[in-house]
């Protein structure tokens, strides 16, 4: 039993903790709680506008709260281990003590990244739309790969999707495919995502079997619900109903349930088909609309206090942030943050975890966000 390292390393980690709870802010996270507790407590709270987002605000908060408290409760114990260790010479609360250091560690990680998700809307759903690029089958083939990489992250992290609009493709793959991810600081974690993904491989298309570079864009964008300023003029906006293309029940292809939606000023174009209900798929594109004009307007700000002239146009293909590399080697870079992993597959599966975290740290090194 090595206790003088095994007790460094506890201590070590205690003064990392309270660092952090210093830096999550967690009195007064806990205090806020207490606030919005008060706030339920008033006649008619449930027929307010704001009661289903003071609600969502409690749950977020709540998690955080427990995440924090359960780290610290959690050291308490491993330091009550090892105090037993020292004093009856017991290997097995040593062990134990042991055990949960490398827990804490783990967590401590956790804690610390989600420390760097400090932006106004890192805390909200995201909303994710996939579009291969030229290429036809190689690359809807591509972006179909991203989002079943995006499916399987979720499967990991625990976070839950729904498909807003999907569009299959001709031969294979998809031609573009909007979802919403729902979670605790899911737009956050994939703002990492948002820009043009390269894949090169030998094409399972080509029967000469060469060697292909495809291309797809990740847009990404955090579901707006509460009550942002942003007013939505009805004489603005096209709207079109036509026969969903996907498979599905009676419905489809009988009845004018999708909707598509275009808002005149900007340009932007919303669709979605996956709902039965022609009344379903017009909330969705509105849903998709407020967050894309949301980003919109927020990407022109920035051009205009950089006084950056011109209209803001698509990410142009071929300005890659991450490249996906099975031939004539293995490896997956980010070229925001030179961060590199060889084991391509792994990513392909979900393992993206590295990449979010190096680029949170990118951004707030460099403060570029």
């Amino acid at each position: 039993m090595d206790i003088d390292d095994l007790k460094e390393k506890l201590n070590n980690l205690k003064q990392d903790i309270y660092r952090l709870q210093s830096a999550c802010d967690l009195d007064n996270k806990r205090a806020k709680l207490e606030q919005f507790k008060d706030e339920t407590c008033k006649p008619n709270f449930y027929n307010s506008e704001n009661s289903t987002l003071i609600l969502q605000q409690m749950k977020d908060l709540a998690s955080q709260i427990s995440k924090l408290e359960n780290i610290e409760s959690m050291l308490n114990d491993a330091f009550a281990y090892l105090d037993l260790a020292i004093t009856e010479n017991d290997i097995e609360s040593f062990k134990e003590a042991d055990k949960l250091e490398k827990i804490l560690v783990y967590k401590k990680d956790k804690l610390e990244i989600e420390a760097l998700l400090s932006d106004e809307y890192d805390s909200h759903n995201a909303i994710i739309s996939i579009h291969p690029g030229a290429g036809g089958t190689e690359s809807q083939d591509w972006a179909e790969i991203l989002y079943r990489m995006y499916m399987k992250w979720c499967g990991k992290s625990e976070y839950e999707s729904e498909i807003l609009d999907y569009q299959v493709g001709e031969e294979a793959g998809i031609k573009s495919i909007t979802f919403l991810i729902k979670g605790i600081n899911a737009y956050g974690y994939l703002k990492s995502e948002k820009g043009v993904h390269r894949l090169v491989r030998i094409s399972p298309f080509d029967s000469n079997k060469r060697r292909h570079t495809s291309f797809a864009s990740v847009e990404v964008m955090p579901e707006i619900t509460d009550n942002l300023t942003l007013e939505i003029n009805q004489e603005d906006l096209s709207i079109d109903t036509f026969r969903s293309s996907g498979a599905g029940g009676q419905n489809v292809n009988k009845v004018e349930s999708a909707v598509r939606i275009r808002h005149i000023p900007s340009g932007i174009v919303v669709s979605c088909q996956t709902e039965r209900s022609q009344l379903q798929n017009k909330e969705n594109c509105m849903k998709m609309l407020k967050s894309k004009l949301f980003e919109y307007e927020k990407r022109l700000n920035e051009e205009k206090k950089a006084g950056i002239k011109g209209e803001i146009s698509d990410i142009s293909w071929g300005n890659q942030i991450r490249s996906y590399v099975f031939c004539p080697y293995t490896l997956v870079k980010d070229h925001r943050t030179n961060f590199e992993i060889g084991n391509v597959q792994g990513v392909i599966d979900g393992k993206i975890d590295e990449f979010m975290y190096e680029y949170l740290k990118y951004i707030k090194k460099d403060d570029k966000i």
